[in-house]
């Protein structure tokens, strides 16, 4: 069974990434969020497009923006594949498979509408099977899209059409030639 989104456990961390405490997710996310774990994942179908979501307009941080796959948080001693299989499984209804590190040191803040993310966040890359089944208070859309169409998308769309985290990120996996190939 999986745990209620208000029951989870934030990793807050120190400069270092090293843990230091932890906070109820409903917490965390303020105009002074503290420095904590997260994650962002960025699944590709067999065929290699990528599967984008729409975060829900009810969400407290960054509503209605495109994003990656799906972005969340490891709970205290959960490790960021378990946690991605989780969350994967809780947004979309999605088994993930082939996870890798993409960008294993990236870190970020942003703010929007005065509440910030401020996380410590690695990127990976995998692919998902099945097909979408989103949970409404997380995704409010999904598309599948080749990666040429999500960078063009992503560079034509007004600026807070996508979230700011996949922006960046999605120009340092491709700059890097981290894509995966289709399988």
């Amino acid at each position: 069974m999986v745990a209620s989104p208000t029951a989870e456990l934030i990793v807050l961390v120190d400069e270092d990434g090293a843990a230091i405490g932890t906070m109820p997710k409903p917490l965390v996310h303020t105009g002074e969020t503290p420095l904590h774990r997260a994650f962002s994942a960025y699944l590709f179908a067999d065929d290699g497009r990528l599967l984008v979501t729409r975060r829900a307009a009810e969400k407290a941080t960054f509503p209605g923006m495109w994003t990656n796959t799906v972005c969340g948080h490891p709970g205290p001693g959960e490790d960021d594949l378990q946690a991605i299989a989780r969350r994967a499984r809780y947004e979309l209804g999605l088994d993930v498979a082939d996870l890798r590190p993409a960008l294993p040191s990236y870190r970020y803040r942003a703010e929007f509408r005065g509440v910030v993310e401020n996380e410590i966040c690695p990127v990976y890359v995998g692919r998902f099977t099945g097909t979408p089944a989103p949970e409404p208070s997380e995704v409010g859309e999904w598309e599948v899209l080749d990666w040429h169409t999500f960078r063009a998308r992503q560079e034509t769309q007004q600026y807070d059409a996508w979230s700011p985290w996949c922006r960046e990120q999605a120009r340092l996996i491709e700059a890097a030639g981290l894509l995966p190939v289709a399988g």
